[in-house]
């Protein structure tokens, strides 16, 4: 099969395009290599990928121009690119561009596609809102720039897939960590930090929130999982993540058990619309998917800390 990966360089996205390959499928990806975090890591990734025989794109999906290029003979379409997380230093028109007119470019491209099988949305737990416990069915609260565009993106999608236009399926991911970890978030941070003895930054408040801290390859399975179900995952969206929770500082705790040393911490302002408690709940994905998350915390840190070893040190 011919499948279609946005943000391929990106951190999951790289993942699921590496597991889709070694299926052997045709696996193309796109991405613009924004600056919104350290490009080089992106062209990291990209470098494993084009090593086994992926290519990436730089295509900026803002710019419907570029689509053009592109063949529309794609099987699935797995889109992953978005503008992530929550920062001080992106705008409402950075989310929506990157998040909302993006995703309606690429959906105008996907119509293209006569032989599509699926258009598979990544979405995130931050549609939830604060406190992101619950399952699908729930009505969205989201409190971020993040979590309201992402919404809007999945509703896009699942418009034209109501329509009957396409099919598709909306994935909500939870928390996701372990190798390849953008370097503002958590865990890579946390690493990094402690290996180069700098005070690690700690949003006020933060050691006490609770987190569904999904492994990348529980995750990349979950995504997969869904060729070959179109008609059963059509229209759906669906929780991705582990119903175990852990706080943010038994996180630390077990990175400083892993490094046997101590990690400073530095108490900075905390972020307005941060998750207080994400806890997947994800009986749909057992039930349509057969998902099964099965690593811990300990498992998939002790990965992450050789992945940086590795890569970094």
């Amino acid at each position: 099969m011919k499948i279609l990966i946005t943000g391929a360089a990106g951190y999951i996205g790289s993942h699921v395009a590496e597991r889709l390959q070694s299926s052997g499928n045709e696996v193309v990806g796109l991405d613009n290599f924004s600056n919104y975090y350290d490009v080089s890591l992106k062209e990291m990734n990209a470098s494993v990928l084009h090593k086994k025989g992926i290519k990436v794109e730089k295509l900026d999906l803002r710019f419907p121009d570029q689509l053009h290029a592109l063949p529309t003979d794609f099987d699935y379409i797995f889109h992953f690119a978005a503008q992530p997380g929550i920062s001080a230093t992106s705008s409402f028109e950075d989310y929506l561009e990157n998040n909302v007119i993006s995703t309606k470019h690429l959906l105008d491209f996907a119509l293209k596609n006569q032989n599509l099988k699926l258009f598979v949305n990544i979405a995130t737990s931050s549609i939830y809102g604060i406190h992101a416990t619950f399952d699908e069915s729930v009505v969205p609260s989201p409190a971020s720039f993040y979590g309201v565009t992402k919404l809007a993106a999945e509703q896009l999608i699942l418009a034209s897939s109501r329509a009957g236009k396409i099919k598709a399926c909306s994935l909500r991911l939870y928390s996701v960590y372990g190798p390849r970890e953008r370097t503002e978030k958590l865990y890579t941070k946390l690493i990094a930090n402690a290996f180069h003895n700098i005070p690690f930054p700690l949003f006020k408040g933060s050691e006490k929130h609770l987190r569904s801290f999904t492994y990348v390859q529980d995750i990349v399975d979950g995504v997969v999982s869904v060729i070959g179900k179109e008609d059963l995952v059509n229209n759906e969206i669906i929780n991705l993540g582990t119903e175990i929770e852990n706080t943010t500082l038994q996180g630390i705790e077990i990175v400083e058990q892993i490094l046997n040393k101590k990690i400073g911490i530095q108490v900075v302002d905390a972020r307005a619309g941060d998750q207080m408690r994400t806890n997947a709940v994800i009986d749909k994905a057992r039930k349509l998917l057969n998902y099964n998350p099965q690593t811990s915390l300990k498992q998939g840190l002790e990965e992450q800390v050789k992945w940086y070893q590795d890569n970094f040190l």
